[in-house]
């Protein structure tokens, strides 16, 4: 299985942006999608996940602003991302679950994109 983000680039603060994800190799129907990003010197943090049944969630600091989505007929997860701001820049890393559950962790994450940066200037 193989996941390939891309979709990231630099913007001013307040302007959007849509990453993509791509996933080949599975059957795109049966994972829960979710992304992360890793921000310079930090750790890589939760940004939303879909269910395989389009569930999502978010983290506080983007909720409003990002939108996850998935089309399954094209094997794609999505993320709008409305009025960025500076503290959004990371890369973005995509990632996908064979789990029963929506993972509540990263470890659970059975499949890994390599990541689309994203820079957002003041």
């Amino acid at each position: 299985v193989q996941l390939q983000a891309s979709g990231g680039g630099l913007v001013q603060a307040g302007n959007s942006l849509k990453l993509s994800c791509v996933v080949s190799g599975g059957t795109f129907s049966r994972y829960h999608m979710a992304w992360y990003r890793r921000a310079p010197g930090n750790e890589r943090e939760f940004v939303a996940d879909i269910s395989r049944g389009g569930g999502t969630n978010y983290r506080d600091s983007v909720k409003g602003r990002f939108t996850i989505s998935r089309d399954d007929a094209k094997s794609t997860v999505s993320l709008q991302m409305n009025n960025l701001k500076p503290e959004d820049t990371a890369v973005y890393f995509c990632a996908a679950s064979k789990e029963f559950r929506l993972p509540r962790r990263q470890s659970q994450y059975d499949y890994w994109g390599q990541g689309t940066q994203v820079t957002v200037s003041s």
